[in-house]
């Protein structure tokens, strides 16, 4: 038999349970308010406890009113921190599991779609997905089985706020650890966020790919156009997780291919090319550069990888000179519409590049001030005392660097590429 004070909270619960049957959404709303700020924080047994042992019964009806309502965005938020105090409670897998029963995972991972839906409204579910993941392997997979993965990543892709953004990068952070199943998964859909419009967005996919990619021990071949494309960035924090990410990958079987790649964008193509010739004549300045800038920033960026490279992984700037990557360099230098390519390129081609090869470094007559300030004062100056027919002299070099050393001339002043295999032009 039940005491008189048992009997007294179970009749409490079922009145509590039949005033929210009878109310109406203002009503509710009030009543969760006070649910959230009573019951936050609180364990299973705490919140059995104050429900007369009948939690569960208040859940069920969260969750009916959330699956019947959540496409309008009514009251969504209150009720998603409501289930989120039962989700999170210590000693709560029961709570969990009868959410996930009546398909709690679908319904959260729709509300990331819903374009009609508030920015903080879908933070909250992302939220929520978090402690499913968290809760162990078999939930994660439960996620990533529910096409979540995709639905996770777009959502990243078109959110507005950064700080939704870095709860995505949270949650799919927890769903690439500890899944080995699914963990392919979430590596490839990091990749296919890279190409995607937000700066943000980009950077956090990054930084979880340097994570997820020693996980996951193998590199895709996607990775490689991927991460070279995001150096078109203007944000030089998305740089600079591309570039990390690229120092990392030279531990993997793609490193020839993301070299080879990182040297081809320091010499601009064949129809830029013919598109600043152009700009010569027709002076269309600030179109042509407009056009150009994602390019121009992309050789810049280039540039500095390459001297990172060669600076901080073993081996590196011996595979660059054979991909004749100071022939790229010299045609970034001699880019005179964007000094960010012209000083990455002189500082990588002095610090990085030409004095751990034991060689002399290529020296076009440019004068003995020019090269003064290339090689044995600043580097970083070099483009503000260049004229525009130097400029042209390194943007149009031959220099080859295979099977060759560049050694001065004495009789004729100038350098040229000597030895089995060398391109016999000189810079003049």
């Amino acid at each position: 038999m039940t005491s008189i004070k048992e009997q007294a909270a179970i009749s409490r619960l079922i009145s509590f349970l039949q005033e929210w049957d009878h109310a109406g959404k203002t009503t509710r709303s009030h009543t969760l308010d006070r649910f959230i700020m009573a019951n936050e924080g609180k364990t299973g047994p705490e919140l059995e406890l104050e429900f007369s042992q009948g939690a569960s019964l208040f859940l069920a009806r969260l969750t009916a009113w959330l699956r019947l309502n959540y496409m309008y965005g009514t009251y969504l938020g209150q009720q998603l921190k409501s289930i989120g105090v039962f989700l999170s409670a210590a000693s709560s897998q029961r709570y969990l599991l009868e959410f996930l029963e009546v398909g709690g995972v679908l319904t959260l991972l729709e509300i990331l779609g819903l374009k009609q839906l508030k920015e903080e409204d879908k933070r909250e579910s992302v939220k929520l997905l978090q402690l499913i993941a968290n809760a162990g392997r078999k939930y994660k997979e439960l996620i990533c089985e529910s096409y979540g993965v995709r639905s996770i990543a777009e959502f990243l892709a078109t959110s507005k706020s950064e700080e939704t953004q870095e709860q995505v990068q949270i949650l799919l952070d927890s769903l690439g650890r500890g899944n080995p199943k699914y963990q392919n998964q979430v590596y490839k859909g990091l990749i296919a966020l890279l190409p995607c419009a937000s700066p943000k967005a980009q950077q956090l996919s990054l930084q979880t790919l340097r994570t997820v990619q020693v996980i996951v021990g193998t590199a895709h071949p996607s990775i490689v156009d991927s991460v070279l494309g995001v150096l078109h960035s203007v944000h030089l924090e998305v740089q600079y997780e591309a570039i990390q990410l690229i120092k990392d990958l030279m531990a993997y079987d793609i490193r020839p291919t993301l070299l080879q790649g990182l040297v081809a964008l320091l010499t601009p193509s064949g129809k830029e090319a013919a598109e600043s010739q152009a700009r010569i004549l027709t002076d269309p300045a600030l179109q042509h550069l407009t056009q150009s800038l994602p390019e121009y920033m992309q050789q810049a960026a280039a540039a500095k990888a390459a001297g990172i490279l060669a600076r901080d992984v073993t081996d590196t700037a011996e595979e660059l000179i054979q991909l004749n990557v100071v022939h790229g360099l010299l045609c970034a230098m001699g880019n005179q519409d964007h000094a960010n390519s012209q000083r990455q390129a002189s500082v990588t081609l002095e610090v990085s590049i030409c004095p751990g090869q034991g060689s002399s470094p290529p020296r076009p007559s440019l004068g003995p001030n020019l090269f003064a300030c290339l090689f044995q004062s600043d580097a970083k100056s070099l483009y503000r005392n260049m004229d525009a027919v130097q400029a042209d002299i390194l943007a149009s070099n031959q220099v080859g660097m295979s099977g060759s050393t560049l050694q001065l001339s004495e009789s004729e002043g100038t350098w040229e590429a000597k030895g089995e295999g060398a391109d016999r032009s000189s810079l003049k």
